[in-house]
C-alpha cells in the first residue's frame, strides 16, 4: 500500500483512512514513529511493545519470570529499608 500526503503547518500530514484501518489505529491512539535510513515509519505503539517484549522473551531462560525476580528484589529493597 502507497499514496502521498502533504505536510501541512507544523509538520503535521494525515495518515489515510484505509492505512489507519489497515494498522488498527485511532484518533488518541499513539504511534512510534522510526527513522530507518532515508525513510520514515510509523509503528502502532501496542505493536511496538509486542516487538519489544518478543525482543527480549529470547534471551528469558524458558519458566523464569521476570515479574517475579522484579517483586522480590522490590521486596528484598523494601526490606533493607
Amino acid at each position: 500500500m502507497e499514496t502521498r500526503v502533504r505536510i501541512r503547518d507544523g509538520g503535521r500530514f494525515v495518515v489515510p483512512v484505509n492505512f489507519r484501518k489497515a494498522l488498527k489505529i485511532k484518533a488518541g491512539d499513539e504511534i512510534l514513529l522510526r527513522l530507518e535510513g532515508d525513510s520514515l515509519r510509523l509503528i502502532p505503539l501496542q505493536q511496538a511493545v509486542l516487538m519489544a517484549q518478543k525482543a527480549v522473551k529470547q534471551y528469558v531462560p524458558k519458566g523464569k519470570s521476570l515479574v517475579d525476580d522484579l517483586i522480590q528484589a522490590r521486596r528484598e529493597e523494601a526490606a533493607g529499608e
